[in-house]
């Protein structure tokens, strides 16, 4: 649903001089008279699909509805800058926390993640209603120097880099997560970057995403896919499948990247980060999303995700 109403979006949304990149990427760039350009992203998470309250920690909660926004600002090597949330509370609380406690609960959560990326919590809004809790946190961000990193960017020949390992955010990687802001920054500092995101849906869906957002398609090594130990948890014996975890779990929250085979091979060599660095593939010419086989083969991958 969501691919196809960003697209109604895109086709209906009036244009306007201030606007630098709208809807379709991982956040709008918003364009003010004689100051840096500003980057504005938002999610909303809500109780029984990204949290269950009665078994969640309303704390582990507010971080992530924090965290997953960092990561979008994080996706277009933006620097944090402020942010504003919005709470809707259930009226009667939950989690065995009265609505007050629920709130103070979520905050005590977010507010150690702001003070670690200097983000300024400049303020939001909170109500109780008859229904689930539900979370909506705006962050703004800087475009520095060396940005921003969008999906559109990438070209025939880049090679595709993810941080991290991948899979297995069922077993609580999804709250536990820290934003790789710092490392966006630092690369973008450093290499030359043609496009970028983050995995929020799973690698494949969100590779797709970036490929046909930059009008290219995509080869995935998948004997290169960085397989996290909490997908091999999950699947056992199973290799195969835990690839697949790896390919659609969603909710790593790592960057995926795409540039020029040069600054891949110098990243690749300097590994500047506390996490690994691994290529796991290119962008070719045309379309769609294909695996290559051992033997060098092509085959259709399908882009196996998170679909809202």
């Amino acid at each position: 649903m969501e691919t196809h109403f960003i697209r109604w979006l895109r086709d209906h949304l009036p244009a306007s001089p201030c606007l630098r990149l709208g809807p379709g990427d991982d956040a709008a760039i918003v364009r003010l008279s004689g100051e840096p350009d500003v980057v504005v992203t938002t999610d909303l998470l809500t109780e029984g699909v990204d949290f269950h309250l009665e078994q969640d920690d309303p704390r582990r909660i507010g971080r992530k509805a924090l965290g997953v926004n960092l990561s979008d600002l994080a996706a277009m090597a933006a620097r944090p800058l402020a942010a504003v949330v919005a709470v809707a509370l259930p009226r009667d609380g939950g989690g065995g926390l009265s609505a007050l406690d629920l709130a103070v609960a979520i905050y005590e959560g977010l507010l150690p993640l702001a003070a670690e990326f200097d983000l300024a919590i400049a303020g939001g809004d909170t109500n109780t209603y008859e229904g689930p809790l539900v979370i909506s946190a705006t962050l703004f961000g800087q475009v520095t120097e060396y940005g921003p990193l969008t999906r559109s960017g990438g070209r025939p020949g880049d090679r595709l880099l993810v941080t991290g390992t991948l899979g297995g955010s069922i077993s609580r990687h999804s709250f536990d997560f820290t934003p790789r802001v710092r490392e966006a920054l630092q690369l973008a500092e450093r290499y030359e970057l043609h496009a970028g995101m983050d995995i929020s849906d799973g690698l494949a869906l969100d590779l797709s995403r970036l490929a046909e957002a930059s009008g290219c398609g995509a080869v995935v090594c998948l004997d290169r896919v960085p397989v996290s130990a909490a997908a091999r948890q999950l699947a056992g014996d199973d290799a195969a499948a835990a690839l697949q975890h790896a390919l659609g779990d969603g909710e790593d929250f790592e960057l995926l990247l795409a540039m020029p085979p040069d600054a891949a091979e110098a990243m690749l060599r300097d590994q500047p980060l506390d996490c690994p660095l691994t290529c796991i593939g290119e962008l070719v010419a045309g379309s769609g999303l294909w695996q290559q086989s051992s033997g060098g083969e092509l085959l259709p991958l399908e882009a196996t995700g998170w679909l809202h």
